[in-house]
């Protein structure tokens, strides 16, 4: 039985990473980047924890962003999550290895889900 899951050409999938570096379609970026189901842009950002527009502008376009905060990461304090509330999505803060595998199995389900991700 073929359980493999039916994604669109066009909706972004990270192939692989490593240091300094995403594949996403065949494409390597070696900067921060935003995906959101078929587009990939760089994210402009000086701190994983920054919501900058481009934070802003996913509300109502996505459920869940997901944040690759690099090699690793520690839990947001109340003082910094709070920057994230009221945005309209749910934010989940992780190292990067982490939030590629989640970003791609949530986007494999149909989930409506962003990754903003830093390189290891």
């Amino acid at each position: 039985m073929d359980i493999t899951p039916l994604v669109s050409a066009d909706l972004k999938l990270i192939q692989s990473y490593k240091t300094g570096q995403f594949k996403i379609n065949g494409q390597v970026y070696d900067h921060p980047v935003l995906i959101l189901g078929d587009s990939v842009v760089a994210w402009d950002i000086s701190a994983f924890d920054e919501v900058n527009d481009q934070i802003r502008s996913l509300e109502g376009h996505v459920d869940v962003l997901l944040i690759g905060a690099g090699e690793s990461f520690s839990v947001l304090p109340p003082s910094k999550r709070v920057k994230f509330q009221g945005l309209g999505f749910t934010v989940d803060v992780m190292d990067t290895p982490a939030a590629c595998r989640t970003y791609n199995v949530l986007t494999s389900e149909g989930r409506r889900v962003a990754a903003a991700l830093i390189p290891v």
